[in-house]
């Protein structure tokens, strides 16, 4: 299980980020920084996460510390830019029906796009618990989800005092 940290504009990004990194260390997740290798390699993250709409060319020698690469991708085109960005694996989305989106993939074209990349791809939108069944007909190493884990917040406990 992993963490996605996506807050972009919080004054207190990084405190925040350190609380969390603690967190996810002591319960054995993995921690994900989005689009900020810096903040990524100082909270000693798990990796970075490169958002569909970063089109920076590469990210090279990241293996070297250790630092995994995922990203999301929409569309054949979006997928080829992860793979040369040197990712380890993509989230593709909208699987179903999400509603920020008038179009979603579905399940044959998400699969068509999966088995035609060499590359570990993950679901990701529109994921609820009257569709997760359906994550068991795609070609999938994985899958992602807010709403669906929405209602079981992971920053309540110990670690984090509103």
């Amino acid at each position: 299980m992993g963490i996605i940290y996506r807050n972009y504009n919080d004054k207190n990004r990084e405190k925040e980020l350190v609380k969390i990194a603690k967190a996810c260390k002591e319960s054995r997740n993995q921690l994900f920084v989005s689009n900020d290798i810096k903040l990524a390699i100082r909270v000693k993250a798990d990796g970075i996460y490169i958002p569909s709409f970063n089109k920076k060319k590469t990210y090279g020698n990241l293996e070297k510390k250790k630092i995994k690469i995922i990203g999301s991708a929409h569309n054949q085109k979006e997928i080829q830019e992860k793979i040369t960005q040197n990712c380890d694996a993509i989230f593709l989305s909208p699987v179903f029906h999400v509603e920020k989106s008038q179009t979603f993939l579905g399940l044959y074209k998400f699969n068509y796009l999966s088995l035609n990349n060499n590359i570990n791809i993950l679901a990701l939108g529109g994921i609820s618990e009257k569709n997760i069944h359906k994550l068991k007909l795609l070609n999938i190493k994985g899958f992602g989800g807010i709403r669906l884990f929405k209602k079981k917040p992971a920053y309540k406990g110990r670690f984090f005092k509103e």
